[in-house]
């Protein structure tokens, strides 16, 4: 028993060991997700504002960004793409568990377009 506790005891430190390496590898790579404190570190690490001043910068922009789609304007941003707002028409739809035939209202949805020279350069 005690050689059981002992080979389960260096599993884990094992896998810790190598946990740091694999965060390495991802950091390396780049993760799927930046998230906005990310966005706002790299905005100061490459301008000359500081972090306080790149997180006002980035909320600005994503407020201006989406208040223009609120008011159902499309947002072009060179290099990397178009948001745009789109109207749904109403549908019929199957409620999930019931089988019940139901009505999807009209409504509007935002769509995005990738630009040429992003698309080619992925």
């Amino acid at each position: 028993m005690a050689k059981s506790t002992k080979s389960a005891a260096k599993a884990p430190a094992k896998a810790a060991a190598k946990a740091p390496a694999q965060s390495e590898a991802t950091a390396a790579r780049g993760s799927d997700k930046i998230a906005k404190t990310q966005i706002i570190d790299l905005v100061a690490d490459q301008t000359s504002l500081n972090k306080k001043q790149a997180a006002e910068a980035v909320a600005t922009m994503l407020d201006v960004v989406v208040e223009a789609l609120r008011d159902g304007k499309s947002v072009g941003l060179p290099g990397l793409g178009t948001f745009s707002v789109a109207k749904t028409a109403a549908r019929t739809g199957v409620k999930p568990g019931t089988s019940e035939r139901i009505t999807i209202p009209a409504g509007k949805k935002v769509r995005f377009k990738v630009a040429s020279t992003l698309k080619t350069n992925l």
